[in-house]
């Protein structure tokens, strides 16, 4: 029975997330204001209590309300705000690495490999092109893009849920940094950074909360039996 009303919540909670994500879409297409403003600061922890509620990894949570901090502030502007936004998703990073770590995402395989050489010649590629655009951003805009690079790398690693949403955050922050460096923009932009980001979050929670059983490192691997019981197969 609770796991019966703990499933109902979970499906709410994605629903909810969901529903608020496009709005926050139609609001940023809209051209933002109140609306986007709003939902904003709330969609990452209706995320958050959406992984909590299908029993996803702690640390997920942790790295979602990261991003929610770092939502918010980044709403404020100006270099300081902006900064310190940057640093809540970084901190958020550090969590995702660890946890995708734990389950083997930096082991070597060949959509690893792949992954590290096409995010190396990227971040490499942004340093040179973006970085004298920036100014006093430049090194803190570097030093952030290749930990997030990093969590992209070992998000590859586990599953191609979780690639695939450490590839689109990853897109997300390189339409916020051309824009920081006055590059040509797309009609929109805060649409589309938007809805890169809020895809990387779903993909990297779904795929998270999918490998809730894969055991850390140095644990003991629970019966297979026992693991194709609880979690659902992702879609490949």
């Amino acid at each position: 029975m609770r796991t019966a009303g703990r499933d109902r919540t979970a499906r709410w909670l994605l629903g909810g997330f969901l529903a608020l994500s496009a709005v926050h879409l139609a609001g940023q297409l809209a051209g933002g204001g109140l609306l986007a403003q709003l939902t904003k600061p709330a969609l990452m922890p209706v995320l958050a209590a959406w992984s909590a509620a299908r029993g996803g990894p702690r640390s997920l949570v942790v790295a979602l309300l990261f991003g929610c901090g770092g939502d918010t502030l980044l709403m404020l502007g100006g270099n300081g705000p902006f900064l310190a936004g940057m640093g809540c998703f970084a901190a958020g990073h550090v969590v995702y690495i660890t946890a995708f770590a734990r389950r083997g995402g930096l082991a070597a395989g060949r959509r690893t490999r792949a992954a590290a050489v096409l995010y190396g010649l990227g971040w490499a590629t942004s340093l040179v092109t973006l970085g004298p655009s920036l100014g006093a951003l430049r090194w803190p805009v570097a030093g952030y893009s290749l930990l997030l690079s990093t969590m992209a790398l070992s998000a590859a690693g586990l599953s191609v849920h979780t690639c695939a949403g450490g590839a689109l955050f990853l897109l997300s922050d390189s339409l916020i940094a051309a824009g920081l460096a006055h590059w040509p923009q797309l009609p929109r932009p805060e649409f589309w950074i938007m809805l890169t980001y809020l895809g990387g979050q779903y993909l990297l929670a779904t795929g998270l909360v999918a490998a809730r059983d894969v055991v850390p490192r140095g644990g003991n691997a629970p019966p297979r039996a026992h693991v194709e019981a609880r979690v659902p197969p992702v879609q490949r």
